[in-house]
Formats: C-alpha cells, sequence, structure tokens
C-alpha cells in the first residue's frame, strides 16, 4: 500500500513538473552547460557510492539474519531430543521472540531490549539437570551451546551494521546536489515543447527516485518486509508445526 502511494505520488510529480516546464512557469535564466555537467557528475559520483555501501549493507544484514534464524531453528529442532514437553518450552521463547517481530519490524529486538539469547541458556541449563547429559543429549547439549554462542556474535554484527549510517553531512551534501541539479537542467529552454519538457521531468523525477533509494536502503527500509519478516514467519510456522 505505502509502495503504491510512493509510485503514485511520482507519477503525480512527472506530470506537474512537466506542465510546468512546458508553461514555462519555471524560469530560470540561461547558465554555461558546464555547470549542468559538473553537478551531474558529482551527484552521480556520491549517490553511486553510497548506494553501493548501503546495498552491501543490506545484503550482509540481511545474510547474518538468515543465519540468526537458522540458529534459531536448529536449537528448537535438537531440542527435540530432550523431549516434547522440553521442546515445547523452547518453541515458547523462540516464537515470542518472532511474533514481536511480524508486523513490527525485522529489526525491534535490535531496538529493543531482548531476553530471548539468556532465555534459551536458562532453560537450557534447567533442562539439563532435569533430563541428564548423557548420550547423544551430551552433543546436543554442545551443538545447543555453540548455536547460541555464534547467534551471539551474530547479533552483534547485525547490531553494528544496523547503525552504520550514512552521517548528516554527507546526506546534505547530496541534498544540496540534488537541488544545483534540479536548478541546472530547469535553465534548459524547453517552454513550448512537449518532447522536451518531458526529457526534463523524466530527469528531475529521476533524480527524486535516486535520492528515495538512497534514504531508503539508508534506513533499511526498501525491502523491510524481505528482510526478516518473512523469515521470521517461517520460524513460526516450523514451531506450530506449518512446515
Amino acid at each position: 500500500m505505502k509502495q503504491a502511494g510512493l509510485q503514485f505520488s511520482l507519477v503525480g510529480i512527472f506530470i506537474i513538473v512537466g506542465l510546468l516546464y512546458y508553461s514555462d512557469v519555471i524560469k530560470f535564466p540561461e547558465i554555461d552547460k558546464t555547470f549542468l555537467t559538473l553537478s551531474t557528475f558529482l551527484f552521480a559520483l556520491f549517490t553511486g557510492f553510497f548506494i553501493t555501501r548501503q546495498a552491501t549493507r543490506y545484503g550482509d544484514i540481511r545474510k547474518l539474519t538468515a543465519n540468526f534464524d537458522g540458529v534459531m531453528s536448529s536449537i528448537y529442532r535438537a531440542y527435540q531430543h530432550y523431549g516434547k514437553g522440553s521442546q515445547k518450552k523452547i518453541g515458547e521463547i523462540v516464537a515470542n521472540h518472532y511474533k514481536k517481530c511480524i508486523g513490527r519490524g525485522w529489526d525491534y529486538h535490535l531496538q529493543n531490549k531482548s531476553s530471548t539469547l539468556t532465555d534459551i541458556h536458562n532453560l537450557t541449563e534447567e533442562t539439563v539437570n532435569e533430563v541428564g547429559d548423557d548420550g547423544v543429549k551430551g552433543a546436543v547439549t554442545t551443538r545447543i551451546i555453540l548455536g547460541l554462542h555464534d547467534a551471539q556474535k551474530i547479533r552483534k554484527n547485525m547490531v553494528a551494521l544496523h547503525d552504520e549510517r550514512i552521517p548528516t553531512f554527507q546526506m546534505t551534501l547530496i541534498y544540496l546536489l540534488t537541488a544545483i541539479l534540479v536548478v541546472m537542467v530547469s535553465t534548459i529552454p524547453s517552454a513550448g515543447l512537449i518532447l522536451g519538457s518531458l526529457v526534463k521531468s523524466a530527469f528531475i523525477t529521476s533524480v527524486i527516485v535516486v535520492v528515495l533509494l538512497l534514504r531508503k536502503l539508508d534506513s533499511l527500509e526498501l525491502f523491510a518486509g524481505g528482510i526478516g519478516e518473512k523469515s521470521a514467519q517461517d520460524v513460526v510456522n516450523i514451531i506450530e508445526g506449518k512446515r
């Protein structure tokens, strides 16, 4: 729904700006085209660098999220060796962890205090004291402890990447270059020229899309549902026996 609203807004901007250029409402004195070339080059250079970095950051977080979810589902399955009662308890802890994420954002537990790993540690200790640690259960316990160790490291890496945002100064520079580029394009004569007005409008709209893309990548909102919510639902489905 939000994505459709954004697309509608961009189409509206394209049409309105095109009409303004065609009717010559936006008037700027013509400036040497060298400034347009320079502003375009700098805009492409800075936005290209930051988009590449933020896209890499997004990819890293997506992989870490998948790894963390894999560890959680693995721990849940390993608990079957302790008995159905113990597996039900671990299922409640893990399901509660993920149900908080669904609908609230994949990074809910990165921005709010979480005791999931501590609860699993405590439950594992209680379970081992109750059912023993002999035979295959010993191997399972080792596997669970190692999984929790990996989960803790993964979470720390996720927190570090989550907080790795574009500094305010660099983002301000992007906005400044965007404004300069819009002004430079606006100086190109297009009054009464349908094609010229449409090309200028398309260029301006494209610049806006690039900046919006950068902002959404920076805030990790571009593929918000794709990073962790679907994976979280998959873990819940495993616990509920749907997978």
